[in-house]
């Protein structure tokens, strides 16, 4: 709590601003006898002058992430206190309204010119169409011939059945009008304005307007050049005026969050325990007998601490303190919500598992480089948080990708680096189709193979599948399917014991740890419990295992046991029935992450697919005497070309899905399966007070309270 005399508000507010740690509590009137604060002197003014700066930005096309030089501020304030901000509006408007009237008499001239147009097609000149007394005219274009009116009038008419579209002139008696506009109205009958002129053809002065308008593009395009060397002129200032107004326009509200009384303000605020001492000290130095500084409690996470507050005291604002790499992932958190002070941020979890979780299924080094690139082109040229996030996600997700690939499935483009012996330039498709991917001895089409050179051996070594002969392949995502779903589930276990550990350590320290075990101990056990019972029907149920001995036994009475006491401590959370309803969610839960393993088989296949239809076309056939269809490197140049194009499109189509897919399906194991274990939000965010300066800056570097 701050308490201080009113004649130093200002000053007070600047050196809150200064120490850019204190998060103001606002205030609410209530029966204390204190009135909220009104805003500083000065702030209408500025607030006025604030909005002609963004004006004339807008009109200059200056934007957020323009460009331009950095301005002291007090040559900033200096600018402002001399009158400049009405200066420059003054000599931007002028050219804003000399620009804005060209284009207005542009746009009118070719709309005349556009009524000419349809006239042109009537054999009379402009000054047929007014002039009399005692006869009325008509002019406008219609939907249908006008030849079927049957008028007491003269008419001029031209229709293109074509389009159905015409103009007519009708010429009538002045007590006749009601009639003739019935009968237009039959035909669809627009009416147009005939410009007043001399009597010249519409044809002529066509001609007039268009030298017209070719004057006023000129002019047009002078103006465009004068508030373009304005907005080079003049950005650097409006930008940092901008910015120094905005900030003087946020101090002059903050009273509008403080309680004052006739001669004192006061004031609550959040400060991070670390900076108290240090806040005190400032504070007292800037201000000296001027305020009071007052430390009210250090706030527990203790949800208990909180409830039993005033209602304004019982949320603390959450402080986040992750890294610059790990605050780029606060995005993907915030989705969701913002973390409670009295919790675990996910966003740490999320940064190390998310991007892991991408590269498994994507797991391709020709998919993964692209990846690559494109995250770091975008890490590289945009600072909007939501771009920079999702190119975060795709640069080290590509680089998991990129590692999957080489060394766990050795594959790039659908297709492993390395795997079997072949005849150097000789495919054999069986006739029957059964095996229409391999080659002589029954291996898959592979790079080395395709390039016709063998990879190094250190390369080979590095890639961690090896055969029952010694030989090192990749793992493949069509023919290592069990395990590959096994290890999904490996991957699951370990993602939702993390996220019920964090579950059992909030609930801790929000309530204490009996709290803690009685309401998330149950589960963990229960998750546990289902994992040994599990293991054990499939020891039992697939290996043929003893069910009454051995490991087998162990695991399922050990599952069993773990199962009964977690569900009798969910019974006392949350109900029996609830309790045992809850069971067979957690399978549920660690079936979900075999779309790790389905993801990449979807992909694989495609990729497989796509291969075989380029190759068909690349590679010419014959029919042995054996009735073995042999492929020949094609000779016809058209093949390979269109071949190299489908190739290049087919993948880009399977690239383009492993976005979505592989993406949206890693942040759902993150938001459904792993934050639901242990994640609330509806926290409050840590804003403190102070200066977002990034065009200005101060000629000394000193703040404002020492200024003053």
């Amino acid at each position: 709590m701050v308490v201080g005399t009113k004649a130093r508000m200002d000053d007070a507010i600047n050196a809150f601003y200064s120490e850019k740690v204190i998060h103001v509590i606002d205030h609410t009137t209530g029966d204390d006898g204190l009135s909220i604060g009104t805003s500083n002197t000065g702030v209408s003014k500025a607030s006025e002058r604030l909005l002609k700066i963004r004006t004339l930005e807008k009109e200059l096309g200056i934007k957020k992430r323009t460009l331009t030089e950095d301005i002291a501020v007090e040559d900033v304030r200096e600018r402002i206190e001399a009158g400049d901000v009405e200066t420059v509006e003054k000599e931007i408007l002028s050219v804003v309204d000399k620009r804005n009237g060209l284009t207005q008499l542009i746009s009118e001239l070719n709309a005349k010119k556009e009524t000419l147009g349809l006239l042109s097609k009537l054999p009379l000149t402009l000054d047929f169409y007014s002039g009399y007394r005692s006869i009325s005219v008509l002019v406008g274009t219609t939907t249908a011939d006008p030849a079927t009116l049957n008028l007491d009038a003269e008419i001029f008419a031209y229709f293109n059945g074509k389009i159905r579209q015409g103009v007519v002139a009708v010429f009538f008696r002045n007590d006749s009008r009601d009639k003739v506009s019935a009968a237009l109205s039959e035909i669809g009958f627009t009416e147009i304005q005939v410009p007043s002129s001399d009597p010249l053809s519409p044809a002529d002065e066509v001609v007039k307007i268009d030298a017209a308008v070719a004057q006023a593009i000129e002019d047009l395009d002078k103006a465009e050049v004068e508030l373009l060397e304005l907005k080079v002129k003049h950005r650097s200032f409006l930008k940092g005026t901008d910015e120094e107004l905005a900030i003087q326009v946020e101090k002059g509200s903050v009273p509008l969050r403080l309680a004052v009384s006739k001669y004192s303000y006061i004031m609550d605020a959040w400060v991070p325990t670390s900076k108290v001492e240090e806040v005190k000290k400032h504070l007292e130095e800037k201000l000296g007998d001027d305020v009071h500084v007052e430390v009210m409690e250090e706030r527990s996470r203790s949800m208990e601490d909180s409830e039993a507050q005033e209602p304004r005291f019982q949320k603390v604002p959450t402080k986040t303190t992750n890294g610059k790499v790990v605050s780029e992932f606060e995005y993907a958190t915030n989705l969701v919500s913002r973390p409670k002070y009295q919790e675990i941020d996910p966003t740490v979890f999320i940064m190390i598992f998310l991007p892991i979780f991408f590269g498994i299924m994507v797991g391709d080094v020709g998919y993964a480089i692209p990846f690559i690139i494109l995250g770091g082109y975008g890490l590289n040229k945009t600072q909007n948080k939501d771009w920079r996030s999702i190119a975060l996600v795709l640069f080290l997700g590509g680089i998991w990708a990129a590692l999957f690939g080489a060394f766990f499935y050795g594959e790039m483009l659908g297709m492993h680096f390395v795997g079997g012996h072949y005849e150097a330039g000789e495919w054999i498709w069986y006739h029957d189709n059964v095996a229409m991917s391999e080659i002589t001895n029954g291996t898959a089409v592979t790079w080395d193979w395709l390039l016709g050179e063998h990879f190094p051996e250190w390369f080979c070594n590095m890639i961690g599948h090896v055969n029952p002969d010694g030989t090192h392949t990749g793992v493949g995502k069509l023919e290592d399917v069990a395990f590959l779903l096994k290890l999904s589930v490996y991957i699951g276990l370990c993602h939702l014991f993390v996220g019920h550990m964090c579950g059992l350590y909030n609930k801790k320290i929000q309530h204490g740890f009996k709290h803690a075990f009685i309401e998330k101990g149950g589960v963990v056990l229960s998750f546990f419990g289902i994992i040994f019972l599990c293991f054990g029907l499939t020891d039992f149920m697939f290996n043929k295992a003893d069910i009454t001995e051995g490991l087998a036994f162990y695991t399922l009475v050990i599952g069993i046991v773990l199962l009964v006491i977690g569900t009798v401590i969910n019974a006392k959370a949350e109900g029996a029935l609830q309790a045992i309803l809850g069971l067979p969610e957690h399978i549920g839960q660690i079936l979900s992450y075999t779309r790790l393993a389905a993801i990449g088989m979807s992909k694989a296949g495609m990729a497989l697919a796509f291969n075989y239809i380029v190759f068909s076309m690349v590679m010419s056939t014959s029919v042995n005497a054996a009735g073995i269809v042999e492929f020949d490197p094609l000779a016809a140049p058209v093949m390979l070309i269109l071949g190299i194009v489908m190739f290049c499109f087919l993948h880009l189509v399977i690239w383009t899905l492993a976005i979505l897919s592989a993406g949206i399906h890693s942040l759902r194991l993150q938001f459904v399966e792993l934050m639901m274990r242990f994640f609330d939000g509806g926290g409050e965010e840590f804003k403190p007070l102070k200066e977002a300066r990034s065009k200005t800056f101060f000629k000394n570097k000193i703040s404002n309270i020492n200024e003053v």
